[in-house]
């Protein structure tokens, strides 16, 4: 199995774990002290796979990718649009939290997860510090 077939299987199947994780735990009324790390992991991982396909096939591939066909054309826009709601939810809680939203907003529109799962992870750590009680 190549790296470019199982890597969608692998982020597929750690997909599903999560949010199913997420469907069936309890609902916590204190946030987790850590919970930050897991997005910022993700997305420190996610960047070395960017720049790894930056490296191996250059930007130019990235526009030639979403450009290919209609399935293409889909998944770019299913992409944006998930990263919109995301950020329908994200960029209040920022506010409130004292973040400036609109670098974060910049940094998803030009690198999509890598930007969002920063800012996501951000977003966690401050309320968690905001926090009176840290919940370990």
């Amino acid at each position: 199995m190549t790296l470019t077939t199982a890597a969608p299987i692998l982020a597929a199947l750690g997909f599903v774990a999560f949010a199913l994780t997420l469907a069936i735990a309890p609902a916590r009324s204190e946030p987790r002290a850590n919970a930050w790390m897991f997005p910022a992991t993700l997305c420190v991982a996610f960047l070395g796979w960017t720049l790894y396909a930056l490296a191996n096939e250059g930007i130019i591939a990235i526009w030639q990718e979403i450009s290919r066909s209609l399935w293409s054309n889909q998944i770019f826009i299913d992409l944006l649009l998930a990263a919109g709601i995301a950020l329908a939810f994200l960029v209040p809680e920022a506010r409130r939290l004292g973040m400036r939203p609109l670098p974060w907003v910049i940094a998803t529109a030009a690198t999509g997860c890598i930007g969002l799962l920063g800012m996501l992870a951000r977003v966690l750590f401050l309320r968690a510090r905001a926090t009176p009680a840290h919940v370990p």
